[in-house]
């Protein structure tokens, strides 16, 4: 998977990604740790990258505003669940291809994800 991981992914998962085959690029290796929600999306898809956050602002951007994206994983975790997270977006990443994903805002929890359609605006 292609992905552009927000400033608040834990470095555990970045490394974790990257250790099992994904191209992960970080807002602050594009030097864009404190550029807005929205910029952040325009970068992701822009490079035509999944967004990964645990930022849940980003769900009123994608359904109330209709930001276009290219998919969004939202991450639901903390330091103590990071080992089910992981182990479920695996899980996400093996039951759904990239180009599947990008029509979707997806939320990964510990043992489960759910999957919602992104608005047509988002493509």
């Amino acid at each position: 998977m292609r992905i552009l991981a927000d400033q608040d992914i834990y470095q555990m998962t970045i490394e974790w990604l990257k250790k099992n085959g994904h191209n992960v690029v970080t807002a602050k290796d594009l030097g864009m740790q404190c550029s807005s929600d929205e910029e952040l999306l325009i970068k992701a898809k822009a490079m035509n990258r999944l967004f990964l956050t645990r930022d849940k602002d980003f769900g009123a951007l994608v359904f109330l505003k209709t930001k276009p994206s290219t998919g969004v994983i939202l991450l639901r975790l903390s330091p103590t669940s990071l080992k089910e997270v992981h182990k479920e977006l695996k899980r996400v990443f093996e039951e759904h291809k990239e180009e599947e994903l990008r029509e979707f805002f997806c939320v990964v929890e510990p043992d489960k994800h759910r999957l919602r359609q992104l608005p047509k605006e988002n493509g």
